[in-house]
């Protein structure tokens, strides 16, 4: 490595953060921290990337390359890299980036927008210093959650109406907003001009009521002839997966370089081998090259140019994003492309006999409620709210309508019906819901219509506070294990529906797995010797005998739960069987003897893959889902619906403004989103409805820094049934409830009446604007919303006063909703 790269590199911090470089006369030359997000796009750079996990650092080292940058320039960009890559010892994520086809983890860095500059260090210019007034250029602005901003020509020409314009004149800055626009606000102002330049607004459907600003952009773009150009539709960003994914095999073992195809999705860890280099193509879109750690020097300091002759051999754009790793330092991303991941010291599989879609056998964890609820982040990992020792109510789906189950038959759940669990907990002292909607395997599609349509009433009545989960048959997620004290049966076939006769099958076989009260579930399997396994205990159900047999891989505690179970499921005596002890008439009742699992079941192997958020929104006049990198609380959108994936389950966070059509598609997609993931996901994965400001800490906990009183959320219009809250009068408010600043709860489960009634939506009477225009929150009538005053207008006076639709204005960003309420004086 030579002087010059390790003087470059003697100077890096270890802290969490960012450091950015540019290449000058083929030198590093640190950017100062002021200047970060701003690239010329004359230059190439280097970004180093630091995070903290669980105390332990990962590294990102993005080398980007600017489009009018020179070749020297790259050249040295991608040298520098790798031997800084070396210099970290091998262990950072490498990635290339080009100039407007960044990836989503890089524009993630920028939260505040990256601005690409004209020229470059070669071109003479310099970066702009703080306080400089000497400017004219004008910026157009593109992307709602990363934001981009390129210098085009000072000219009208340069216009459209979909995107927000910046036309920067040093100690004024006028910011022009297409009609059609839906892109975040630039921070040009506090970024190059200490917070000191003037800044004015004009809404491009609006010109005429900004005149004196309108007058300045025209004296420097001159009169404007002719409409401008129509909204040109943001890049399409990048598809949630591709499965199209193949892996290639990179080796100079034979003398000369050679790239074999080894193997298509879904790909398994035990392909990669330490001696070897790879590529995994995802569909032309993106390419991942990972290092064994017995890879040759050679093979290891190409890795990346051979990535990008890759690309030209395949003819793929040259903007075509690709990351750089060794063994051991794998990205989240690259992980998610394999069936399974585990790391070297780490449990492995649970043997030869397990598939996907058997139980999995779950760690025993000793849960403090007050842990999970101080430790969000535990709550997140554990998959538990709390201790599951909260109220229980459940219904059941019959005749399309609900009834609820006898309390001595809770925990039994037949695959023929379908289920409604209402859990209650207490929170910071106040009631939270989990509503539970279980579908059996053999339930009719209408009772499975008939579930959901009551899982809306019931929410309903809640004012939408329940965290909605749908649990498919054999799916059940840990808390809901919890919550029945390790006597959740699940039954194969069959009704629990009273008066209905479930038709003799023969002797019945139970499978139980589980060490505790917390992670035990029996389901019913197959009545016949190949469904034994060794590890487990296994109740056989005849007319004269229960059995209880006991794998030789059992422990005593699963022993101790296959007890409870059985005085739960018969209460006959229990005969013992020990496996190989077996009497003659347990296997004439399972239709005699056949082979099963006999290996040992090691821990079960848990998948490492970190969280994913996902915006989902429908803005720009058509659906889209776009990922969200290095997330926090702030990109929650209440506009919109959000995706957030943690593998084992899925979470859909629904923003208090977010459309019908936005949930409805979110939904949609979420569920082609798992049938479609190239590591073959389990399409029957969880996903969990989760509304803003009722959020779990299983949500919040992957969050960092969340803050629970961003949104704030009052239960004090919570209504249910027809009256009020504790019996007061008058629907959805109690008769005292504008002075009263005490949350009040819903009714209790037990003693609410469940109705079957469409859903209807509370209809405010129309005001006339006199009594919602520019008045006191005190000032308004009783019962109006002093942050909704336009729901209360005519159709015509809305339009009259915000200058489009309703149905327009909700396709708004939330910010231009505020705007134009604050102009109209509905603020």
């Amino acid at each position: 490595m030579s002087e010059r790269a390790l003087d470059a590199f003697r100077g890096i911090s270890y802290k969490p953060g960012l450091q950015i470089w540019t290449i000058n006369n083929m030198k590093m030359v640190p950017v100062p921290e002021q200047a970060f997000g701003n690239f010329f796009e004359g230059d190439c750079y280097i970004v180093l990337h630091v995070s903290n996990h669980d105390s332990s650092h990962s590294m990102d080292i993005h080398y980007w390359i600017g489009n009018v940058s020179s070749q020297d320039e790259q050249g040295a960009a991608a040298i520098y890299v790798t031997q800084l890559d070396e210099y970290l010892g091998g262990s950072p994520v490498q990635h290339r980036e080009v100039q407007g086809c960044e990836s989503q983890k890089f524009k993630g860095y920028f939260k505040n927008g990256i601005i690409y500059k004209k020229g470059g260090v070669a071109s003479g210019f310099k970066h702009i210093e703080t306080n400089v007034y000497n400017i004219l250029r004008l910026l157009h602005v593109k992307g709602r959650k990363n934001v981009t901003a390129t210098e085009v020509e000072v000219s009208w020409k340069s216009f459209n109406t979909g995107d927000v314009f910046l036309l920067d004149m040093g100690k004024t800055i006028v910011q022009w907003n297409g009609p059609q626009t839906s892109c975040q606000l630039l921070d040009i102002r506090d970024r190059e001009r200490g917070g000191r330049a003037q800044i004015g607004v004009v809404e491009g459907d609006r010109e005429e009521a900004s005149a004196e600003l309108m007058k300045m952009m025209t004296s420097v773009l001159g009169q404007r002839s002719g409409a401008l150009r129509d909204a040109v539709p943001d890049d399409t960003p990048d598809q949630l997966q591709i499965d199209n994914v193949k892996l290639y095999q990179v080796s100079d073992a034979s003398g000369q370089l050679m790239v074999q195809e080894v193997a298509s999705n879904p790909l398994t860890q035990d392909l990669l081998h330490s001696d070897d280099c790879y590529i995994v193509d995802v569909g032309g879109v993106s390419l991942s090259v990972w290092k064994g750690k017995k890879a040759t020097l050679q093979e290891r300091r190409s890795a990346m140019e051979r990535a990008v002759g890759f690309i030209k051999a395949k003819n793929y754009p040259p903007t075509t994003h690709v990351e750089v790793m060794s063994e051991g330092g794998e990205s989240a991303l690259f992980k998610q492309l394999f069936k399974s991941w585990t790391e070297p010291g780490l449990t492995q599989g649970l043997g030869t006999t397990y598939t996907r879609g058997k139980i999995a056998k779950v760690d025993h964890v000793k849960f403090d409620v007050m842990e999970l609820h101080a430790e969000p982040k535990l709550a997140a990992h554990e998959r538990m709210v709390d201790d599951a020792s909260g109220e229980v109510e459940i219904w059941r789906i019959e005749n399309l309508e609900l009834q609820e189950v006898p309390r001595n038959t809770y925990g039994q759940f037949y695959g023929g019906d379908c289920y409604l669990v209402l859990y209650t907990y207490n929170r910071a002292n106040k009631p939270e819901y989990i509503l539970y909607m279980w579908l059996g395997r053999h339930a009719t599609q209408d009772e499975i219509t008939a579930c959901a349509y009551q899982a809306v009433n019931l929410d309903n009545r809640y004012n939408g506070a329940p965290v909605q989960v749908r649990v498919t048959m054999g799916k059940e997620p840990r808390h809901f294990l919890a919550i029945f004290k390790g006597r959740l049966i699940v039954h194969e076939g069959g009704t629990g529906k009273p008066g209905i006769v479930n038709p003799d099958t023969g002797a019945k076989l139970f499978q139980v797995r589980g060490t505790n009260e917390i992670n035990t579930k029996t389901t019913e399997v197959p009545a016949r010797a190949s469904s034994l396994n060794s590890n487990d205990v296994f109740l056989l159900k005849t007319d004269q005998v229960t059995y209880m047999w006991y794998g030789k891989g059992c422990s005593g505690d699963e022993r101790e739960m296959g007890k409870v179970v059985g005085d739960v499921l018969s209460k006959q005596d229990k005969q013992i069987v020990m496996e190989g002890q077996e009497p003659p008439q347990f296997w004439v009742a399972l239709g005699g003897k056949a082979p099963y699992a006999q290996d040992k079941r090691l821990e079960k192997e848990v998948p490492l893959h970190s969280p994913r958020l996902f915006e989902c929104s429908n803005q720009t006049g058509q659906f889209r889902m776009t990922e969200v990198a290095q997330f926090t609380q702030d990109d929650l959108d209440e506009d919109d619906v959000m995706l957030l994936d943690t593998w084992e389950e899925l979470f859909l966070w629904i923003g208090n403004s977010a459309n019908q059509d936005e949930t409805q598609e979110a939904y949609t997609s979420t569920v082609q989103y798992l049938k479609t993931h190239p590591a073959g996901r389990d399409p029957e994965t969880s996903i969990i409805s989760v509304k803003q400001g009722y959020e779990p800490p299983t949500f919040t906990g992957w969050f960092n820094a969340w803050d629970s009183h961003k949104w704030s959320v009052t239960l004090s219009r919570m209504s249910v049934g027809g009256d009020g809250i504790d019996g007061a009068p008058g629907g959805p408010f109690g008769e005292n409830s504008p002075q009263s600043n005490k949350p009040q709860t819903p009714q209790s489960p037990s003693n609410m009446r469940i109705e079957v009634s469409p859903f209807k939506p509370t209809s405010s009477g129309t005001l006339s604007p006199e009594f919602l225009l520019n008045k006191n929150p005190k000032e308004l009538p009783q019962g109006v919303d002093p942050n909704k005053r336009e729901e209360y207008l005519t159709d015509a006076d809305f339009e009259s006063l915000l200058g489009c639709s309703r149905k327009d204005f909700q396709r708004l960003p939330k910010w231009r909703q505020s705007d134009l309420k604050k102009k109209a004086g509905l603020f």
